[in-house]
């Protein structure tokens, strides 16, 4: 049956086999003909889901989502199910292509212009309702009950948490109406995986970006259930922040795509609301978008100019409601997208090919709260009462009163940082941590083949503040401030030139530059440079400061003028001799001295 259409029409063999028992059959051909029958009814069954035989209420376990892929690989030539690389699980992460065109290469697409859509699927798998829709839908596409051209290319990741995945129960999901057995949101580190696209500290991290390297999606998706607000909507999405991913897909995704998606969604009954992001507040305020930075998938994805959204089921409707939707918001997509597959290949393309030559690139956006545009929300009226637990007041909905109102919702990011593209940059090859995310992101390096000297332009971190509690695995960052010079670097056969006229460029400097939100900096990636490594003993360092100060005056006279300003320095011998340390060339270089240089 090898890539046959396999509705398999019982109720037409059932009435062929009334025909022949009128005829008095004889035992052989009654015996034939229930054995088709069985063979047929059990082929259907093949591919019946569990969602499906459930009503609705269930979800598969993750052997049976991977056993049900490589039935369809089986039998139909346009599906492959490909094994990618490792997970923390143990357990390796797969990728299903449906390709009607059965190339199954992303060079040759490229070069013919398809377009390639990219799904992910249980990041959270306790919000598990892209991995039912997924099953369906590339089901009925094999069996063609849903249409898809063949100038375009789904590839799907079926589990990508596979270690949540296995992490079953019924009870984590406190706020989630079904299914009846999900998922965990951690992975088998307990990372929450969509904050590890940038820090890349998992093994799923790691595979996804090869995967993504691999396929160039131009249309990304990221299967997520909501928290938050009670409202009507039972899907709510996330486009990716459009001033940040900036250039012609940016604007095609905003004033075409998106309003493409909310008519589809309407006319199959579930009308589409941007992501409730509201927390400890009422939704008929209005609210702000979601601001997906690099750490998040459709952050970093769209650090590469795809296309990206994040679909949002909403957690208090039925289980059976959330997938049904998902699957209805597969078919929005592919009704736009069918149509206009030439312009966002030719959209994401360029933006690619123009961040080779731009000249600066923007960073750490804010939200405006200037020109907010109104947007229809379905919602339920709010209210607050006494608290069976505290007493106190506590908010809630209720479904009785729906109404619908327009709303202000911010969708305005400007950068609060600008940085001008270097020539190069250079990398120490001691950063192998740092050159590995590299590498693994197609970003295009060479080696140095002998010693040599260059002038560059260096960093010296200047200020920044670190969270005072771990976030999945680090002490973040923030407010990052830099004084730049020009200093005589001295770099070594094997250390990396990396240069600024590629593709990548865009991810190379969110990861490089040090002030970057989502900067490997910020992730701790250089942590090691914050502390000093030698130091003194000031009962022998004190002579040699006074040596010091007589030889150099100028360093007095700041000295001075600090005591002067400052009573608490003034009265403090250990500070001012530290201070006369960090202001002597006994003070380490490497201290604060961010290791990767650039050449302008």
């Amino acid at each position: 049956m090898k890539g046959a259409n396999a509705s398999y029409e019982i109720v037409y063999l059932a009435s062929k086999f009334k025909k022949i028992k009128s005829t008095r059959m004889n035992k052989i051909s009654l015996l034939a003909f229930l054995l088709v029958l069985v063979s047929k009814t059990f082929a259907q069954d093949r591919y019946i889901t569990l969602f499906e035989k459930s009503g609705g209420t269930e979800t598969p376990k993750y052997a049976e989502v991977i056993s049900y892929y490589q039935n369809l690989a089986t039998d139909f030539e346009q599906v492959q199910i490909k094994t990618m690389g490792p997970t923390d699980s143990g357990e390796p992460l797969h990728l299903v292509i449906f390709d009607p065109k059965r190339d199954f290469n992303p060079e040759k697409w490229k070069s013919e212009g398809r377009l390639v859509v990219f799904v992910n699927n249980g990041i959270h798998p306790g919000e598990p309702m892209g991995i039912d829709a997924s099953m369906m839908y590339l089901r009925d596409l094999c069996l063609e009950r849903e249409k898809w051209s063949e100038d375009m290319v789904l590839a799907i990741i079926p589990v990508y948490n596979i270690g949540g995945h296995l992490n079953r129960n019924a009870t984590t999901r406190v706020n989630q109406e079904g299914p009846k057995e999900h998922g965990f949101r951690g992975n088998a580190q307990n990372y929450d995986l969509n904050r590890d696209f940038i820090k890349t500290d998992t093994k799923n991290s790691a595979s996804f970006q090869e995967i993504f390297q691999w396929l160039s999606p131009h249309v990304f998706l990221d299967n997520h259930t909501s928290n938050g607000a009670d409202y009507q909507h039972v899907m709510t999405l996330i486009e990716t922040q459009h001033n940040m991913l900036g250039g012609k897909a940016a604007e095609y995704m905003h004033k075409v795509l998106t309003p493409g998606l909310y008519k589809e969604m309407k006319q199959r009954d579930f009308p589409l609301v941007p992501y409730v992001n509201v927390w400890g507040d009422v939704p008929e305020k209005g609210w702000n978008q979601f601001k997906d930075s690099p750490r998040y998938s459709s952050g970093y994805t769209s650090l590469f100019h795809t296309i990206s959204y994040v679909p949002e089921a909403h957690m208090l409707k039925s289980y059976k409601q959330r997938v049904e939707s998902m699957y209805a918001l597969f078919q929005s997509y592919f009704a736009i997208l069918d149509r206009d597959a030439d312009e966002v290949v030719r959209a994401v393309e360029a933006d690619r090919k123009a961040d080779m030559a731009k000249v600066s690139f923007d960073f750490n956006y804010q939200l405006s709260k200037e020109n907010p545009v109104n947007i229809e929300f379905l919602g339920y009226q709010s209210g607050y009462k006494s608290s069976e637990i505290s007493g106190k007041e506590r908010l809630f909905y209720d479904r009785s009163q729906p109404y619908t109102i327009e709303v202000d919702y911010y969708d305005t990011y400007v950068p609060s940082l600008t940085i001008k593209k270097p020539k190069a940059y250079v990398i120490p090859q001691g950063w192998h941590k740092v050159l590995d995310n590299l590498k693994r992101n197609n970003v295009e390096m060479y080696a140095l083949n002998s010693d040599t000297s260059m002038t560059l332009q260096v960093y010296k971190i200047e200020d920044f503040e670190t969270l005072s509690s771990p976030y999945e695995g680090h002490y973040l960052h923030t407010g990052i401030k830099v004084k730049k010079a020009e200093r005589k670097v001295d770099f070594r056969a094997g250390d990396w030139i990396v240069p600024m006229d590629q593709e990548a460029n865009g991810y190379i400097m969110e990861v490089l530059e040090p002030e970057a939100e989502d900067s490997f900096f910020a992730w701790n990636y250089f942590d090691t440079i914050i502390q000093s490594k030698e130091g003194y003993s000031a009962y022998v360092f004190e002579d040699l400061a006074a040596k010091f100060l007589k030889e150099n005056p100028a360093i007095r006279a700041a000295l001075e003028k600090k005591k002067s300003e400052d009573a608490a320095f003034a009265n403090n011998g250990a500070a001012q001799l530290r201070w006369v340390y960090e202001h002597s060339p006994w003070k380490e270089e490497a201290h604060m001295q961010y290791p990767i240089f650039r050449w302008e």
